[in-house]
């Protein structure tokens, strides 16, 4: 997970922090235990801004395994809190996700099973 600190105004304004979500922090959160990630998300207060791209969100739901503790809840409550950009507008064409790239996910963000 990627963290910033979003430029706050010079009025002296209280700074909010910025969590941007990688694939692997999305898939984690999905169908791991991660606690962390599940309070940030589940909990987010006033103070943090959660923002992906529907690109990181696409990869993270196409590594999700049939065997795999999925609760589409969690994924609701994803959708309620985050704030989703289009990978397209920022950075072009989004690539199709290959065995070899859902393969690397599931083990960067569970660890082998």
């Amino acid at each position: 997970m990627k963290t910033y600190i979003k430029n706050g105004n010079e009025s002296g304004a209280r700074q909010r922090q910025r969590f941007v979500l990688n694939s692997e922090t999305i898939l984690r959160y999905l169908i791991g235990n991660d606690e962390e990630i599940e309070t940030l998300i589940m909990c987010k207060g006033s103070e943090v801004d959660l923002v992906a791209t529907d690109f990181n969100v696409y990869e993270a739901i196409a590594s999700v395994k049939p065997y795999d503790e999925f609760k589409l809840n969690k994924l609701t409550k994803f959708f309620e809190v985050v704030e989703i950009s289009s990978y397209r507008e920022s950075r072009g064409e989004k690539p199709i996700i290959k065995d070899e790239r859902v393969e690397e996910l599931r083990k960067r963000a569970l660890g082998k099973r």
